[in-house]
């Protein structure tokens, strides 16, 4: 790299040596304009861009497939139009606007990336079994994935795959802009594992202390995770969270020297006898990160219910104690993980309060406001009243 950059410096030196005394011709590198073409199908829409996020925040937004930006180790296909443009108009108004109401127009054009790039297909690693749902590379630019598999009748389903992602993206870039307390890398020391993360339940992780199994992996990730999760999730939503982090969790082995971390867990059984405690336990009450279509954390009842509320799963419960007497598994890992994770929200709170003079809890009351009011077609209307 060092090299290089020398042999451009001593070419232009040359250069001007010489033909200082003589006029340069035309550039063989042609400017580029960044005006939309009034006849391309796609000028309202690069219009709107142009004068909501370039204009206004020096955001250069990237739906076109474009080799430079995307990354070849992965096989990946363009947004669709229509999807990258209502993902425009969502990003806008749930992340942009979102930051806007609460901490004025200048908040986010001074720490927001510069790049925000559209990918339409998932960035699927199959050594790890994972998907790579967005990225954000130093602080400069975030693309996001799966964009062409967009619900937007499904709040939990966008923001499982974008908005999630955005606020655990810009997480990173404030918090590697001003970093947060070390105390926070405290509650966890230890547990963190960023080699299995993937095959871990979010029963498990919640009782931990991870608001996400994705938020074991490591102390930064658990902050970003701890954000995203709380501006994002609804109060019913964190609730059963919060429910899960009180429970004891096992796997149906009966020798807890064979539990495996890519086990089933649950936490709560019955016993094939009810009239005796010494046979064969069966479990139930497993939990999950999203069942099928429906993407809630959730737990599986005995009959293969999914169940995303603590109403739910107590009316469940009271329900299936009046034929079988169940019993809770004991917590045994020695982690209150409903106090932990309590702990590193409030240090979040305080660290946007401290460094950014931003209350974390006004700014999730309006990113859950904005997720519930959202009209597209108003929002679409923006894009087709272009000129």
């Amino acid at each position: 790299m060092n090299l290089k950059k020398y042999i451009s410096v001593a070419f232009a030196v040359s250069l001007l040596a010489s033909c200082s005394e003589e006029k340069l011709g035309p550039t063989i590198f042609p400017e580029v304009s960044t005006e939309p073409d009034p006849n391309s199908y796609t000028y309202k829409f690069d219009k709107w861009l142009n004068n909501n996020f370039r204009d206004i925040y020096n955001v250069d937004f990237k739906y076109l497939m474009e080799d430079v930006e995307a990354d070849m180790n992965y096989n990946l296909v363009p947004a669709t139009y229509d999807n990258a443009r209502d993902l425009a108009l969502l990003t806008k108004y749930l992340w942009y606007d979102s930051y806007k109401e609460l901490a004025g127009e200048d908040f986010i054009k001074s720490y927001g990336p510069r790049i925000l790039h559209l990918v339409g297909s998932p960035a699927y690693n199959p050594q790890t079994g994972t998907e790579t749902l967005g990225l954000a590379e130093g602080g400069l630019k975030v693309t996001l994935f799966k964009v062409n598999e967009m619900d937007l009748d499904d709040i939990n389903m966008l923001n499982e795959y974008y908005f999630r992602t955005m606020h655990h993206e810009f997480g990173h870039i404030l918090h590697q802009t001003k970093s947060y307390p070390t105390d926070f890398n405290l509650l966890s020391n230890g547990r963190y594992d960023d080699g299995s993360w993937q095959s871990k339940q979010p029963g498990l992780v919640a009782s931990q202390g991870f608001i996400t199994p994705y938020a074991s992996s490591q102390a930064r990730e658990d902050f970003a995770e701890t954000i995203a999760n709380y501006l994002t999730r609804t109060p019913e939503q964190m609730e059963l969270i919060l429910w899960m982090a009180q429970k004891g969790w096992t796997t149906e082995s009966e020798n807890e020297e064979e539990n495996t971390e890519e086990a089933d867990y649950y936490c709560y059984y019955y016993h094939e006898d009810p009239n005796d405690t010494e046979s064969k336990k069966i479990y139930f009450f497993k939990s999950l990160e999203q069942m099928g279509n429906n993407y809630q954390v959730g737990l599986v009842g005995d009959n293969g219910e999914y169940l995303t509320t603590v109403a739910d799963v107590e009316a469940y419960l009271n329900k299936i104690q009046e034929t079988k007497k169940i019993y809770p598994v004991l917590d045994k890992d020695n982690v209150n993980g409903y106090d932990v994770i309590l702990q590193k929200q409030s240090i979040a709170r305080n660290w946007f309060t401290d460094q950014w003079k931003i209350s974390f809890d006004d700014l999730r009351d309006i990113v859950q406001r904005r997720q519930s009011d959202f009209d597209i077609n108003a929002l679409r209307q923006e894009v087709n009243s272009i000129q």
